[in-house]
């Protein structure tokens, strides 16, 4: 039965073997009461399916359009790419078999054809010798090429046609043609009793070349997953009743306390709970140098422990840690579509059809005004058609850059949620980068304290640590750890409010404060006096000037300074050297922000925004046709991110940012954020070239082999030339895609 809630379900699909096949299996889900959505990978033969439908359902949509499907519980499980690599093996070998026994074949028959032998019907003796070749290259077809024919007859009953009808068209008539002149050659002008044989058997040999090279080609685009799933390790060491001993990872639990010594992988992500230790976390982020861990810290699943011994407690095992949600966003990502690959399968659905129309038409135009042999020219320019129009090419051409520029990406720390994310984020134009936490650390300092109407420093500053202790702004935060630092006791507080981009209020120990900005105060009618003079100084040197009021009266200015990241001024000089307009949005105050704009040479800068203005100034740019990316901590940029056309998320692999933005930078560094592009551009870079290689091949080749050239030049293309030259342009495309393994974003 259906489920109520949406899922996402994911098959294995065998027999789709072109774009207009990528076409026909989606339409077939789609049209399955209960689907909301379908994307098939062709490089990886998966669908993955989003509704409500049953898996049986699906299943028997899928057969009925005429392919085999099975459903797979994880597509990023290790057992399942295994499963894969062991089926595109044994298809590898079927195909190296299929391809040595029609090259063997074809190969003595072309051979025979080029030193001058008589390729013609005339004797009894060669109508013998040509009805045993012929035999022979049926064999051929029923063993070597019986997946092309019965592709072509599924697809004939589902009303539909593929590659597999183009090739079979191609080859069935080549042999047929020569059969009759075999049998009938009185019938045939003696000119035309030409047999094609070796180009049937010739044809069936090279696809099948083609396809072997392209099979072993493609499993080197899941390098990446497969390195992602390999940072999985497959047992933990728990402490269970004061002993150590190894389980599976999988017999894990929330709670369990698991040791991990120098040298080996964090098992599952946890607290540590005694020790120290260097831990490396270069596959989430990227970042070579080792990050130090103590009591308190989180660990993650996969990242190496370099140096001490530690024990820690799990908080998330099995599918729920950082390592096992990024390995499944990786893999969707890889899944999905950009909207330039949604267009080529639309063209590949109407392209079979009209090529089976040009090859008609080709034969009609030979038949009526060619010369003679006219049959002859027209069987051989029909079967050239059919050959050398199959769109293998277009169909690989999107999902195999996809594959490995998402995966390259990820290799960097960058974790691209969707094909449409990676396609957009290579346009963008104007990037808006939130200040805390993006530009700066986030990790900010109280710096200085100038006293107004208070006697004592460290009374203003509990008083502040008092009322901030229910907030987790970033500034709460460092005057807490101020007051902590001078051993100082947090009050409670009563009648507590949060004044959105302002500060907050409340009452401790019997007395009414205040602590936040300028506005705050003015609103409030508190009189700052001299002071302000003070905050614009502090504002100066990128520090951020908080008031605190006790009962209706300015009593000091508490400073506070968060520093801007080592590289966050090489990584902005980067977007603007690609010509991205970098804007910076805060919340603080202006002469804050502008001084901070300065040191990192930001020229355009919006203070004082509120959380629900940051949208706004989003829809701005875009209005300024600008195509906008978002930059920010992923939950209180929220509004914005989701406006903005791309939205970029600074995080830890432990952090929600995973789930929160379309491109998600495990490391804090902004290089990430140049990096994202960079492989964006050369990600779409690859994919246009790929497909304008395919459509060039078939758009240029078709009238060739039509005969288009014949008139001027006398040249007609062999159904041979177009059979290797087909099966040699998937194995192009495949090609130039892993161009992109070798990518290195330029610092």
């Amino acid at each position: 039965m259906p489920s109520n809630t949406s899922s996402i379900e994911y098959f294995q699909v065998s027999g789709a073997s072109c774009a207009s096949c990528v076409s026909k299996i989606e339409s077939a889900l789609k049209a399955v009461v209960g689907v909301d959505d379908a994307v098939m990978n062709l490089a990886q033969s998966t669908a993955s399916v989003t509704g409500q439908a049953s898996v049986a359902e699906m299943i028997g949509a899928l057969k009925r359009a005429g392919y085999d499907a099975e459903s797979i519980t994880e597509v990023s499980d290790q057992s399942v790419l295994d499963k894969k690599e062991q089926a595109d093996e044994a298809y590898s070998k079927r195909l190296k078999r299929d391809m040595w026994i029609a090259l063997s074949l074809g190969v003595p028959l072309m051979m025979w054809g080029l030193v001058g032998g008589e390729m013609t019907v005339s004797t009894g003796i060669q109508r013998l010798a040509w009805f045993a070749v012929g035999c022979l290259t049926f064999g051929v077809m029923f063993f070597s090429g019986r997946h092309f024919y019965v592709g072509a007859w599924k697809s004939f009953v589902n009303h539909s046609a593929n590659m597999d009808t183009l090739i079979a068209l191609g080859t069935g008539t080549a042999w047929l043609y020569s059969m009759f002149v075999v049998f009938f050659p009185h019938i045939i002008p003696e000119m035309a009793r030409h047999v094609y044989f070796e180009a049937t058997a010739m044809i069936i040999g090279l696809i099948n070349l083609g396809l072997m090279l392209e099979v072993r080609a493609r499993g080197k685009t899941s390098e990446a997953i497969k390195r992602l799933i390999g940072l999985q390790p497959k047992t933990a060491r728990v402490v269970r009743d004061g002993e150590e001993i190894d389980i599976e990872i999988e017999l894990v639990q929330l709670g369990d306390q698991l040791r991990i010594r120098p040298g080996e992988k964090i098992s599952v992500d946890g607290v540590v709970l005694e020790g120290r230790t260097a831990v490396d976390e270069s596959m989430l982020t990227g970042e070579p140098m080792p990050v130090d861990k103590s009591i308190g810290d989180e660990v993650v699943a996969g990242t190496i422990n370099r140096s001490g011994s530690i024990l820690f407690s799990a908080t998330r095992v099995g599918k729920d840690t950082a390592l096992a949600r990024i390995i499944e966003m990786v893999k969707r990502a890889q899944n999905s579509k950009p909207p330039i690959g949604r267009m080529a399968d639309v063209i590949a659905a109407y392209f079979v059809p009209t090529i089976m129309i040009v090859a008609v038409v080709s034969a009609l135009a030979w038949l009526n005004f060619g010369p003679e042999p006219t049959v002859v020219f027209a069987m051989v320019s029909a079967t050239t058609v059919l050959i050398i129009a199959c769109p293998c090419a277009l169909g690989l051409a999107t999902p195999m850059s996809v594959m490995v520029g998402v995966g390259k990406a990820a290799e960097a720390g960058v974790l691209i949620r969707s094909g449409e994310a990676l396609q957009t984020a290579s346009k963008i134009t104007a990037m808006i980068l939130d200040k805390t936490g993006t530009i700066t650390l986030g990790q900010p300092k109280v710096t200085r304290i100038v006293l107004a109407h208070a006697n004592d420093e460290s009374e203003v500053l509990q008083l502040a640590a008092s009322l901030e202790a229910g907030s987790e702004h970033p500034l709460a935060l460092a005057i807490i750890d101020s007051a902590k630092e001078r051993g100082l006791s947090l009050d409670p507080v009563e009648r507590f409010q949060a004044i959105s981009g302002h500060g907050v209020s409340g009452v401790v120990r019997g007395q009414i404060l205040l602590f936040g900005n300028e506005k705050l105060m003015l609103d409030n009618s508190i009189e700052m006096e001299d002071y302000i003079k003070s905050a614009q100084q502090m504002a100066e040197q990128a520090q951020t000037p908080m008031y605190v009021a006790v009962d209706g009266r300015l009593s000091a200015i508490i400073a506070v300074e968060d520093p801007i990241k080592d590289d966050s001024v090489a990584a902005i000089q980067r977007l603007k050297k690609n010509g991205v307009r970098v804007v910076m949005l805060t919340g603080d105050n202006r002469d804050t922000a502008k001084a901070v704009a300065a040191k990192v040479g930001i020229s355009e800068y919006f203070a004082e925004v509120l959380p629900e203005q940051k949208s706004a100034k989003v829809a701005e740019l875009q209005a300024q046709r600008e195509i906008v990316g978002m930059t920010g901590d992923g939950i209180n940029d929220a509004p914005a991110l989701a406006l903005a056309n791309v939205g970029f998320a600074i995080g830890t692999g432990t952090d929600v940012a995973i789930e929160s933005a379309d491109i998600t930078l495990m490391r804090g560094s902004l290089h990430g954020l140049a990096d994202a592009i960079s492989v964006s551009k050369a990600t779409l870079r690859n994919i246009k070239q790929n497909l304008v290689g395919a459509f060039f091949y078939n758009v240029a080749g078709v009238p060739v082999a039509a005969g288009v050239l014949y008139p001027f030049f006398g040249l007609l293309l062999s159904p041979v030339i177009a059979g290797a030259a087909m099966a040699f342009s998937s194995l192009t495309v495949v090609s130039n895609a892993n161009r992109l393994r070798l990518f290195k974003a330029e610092r």
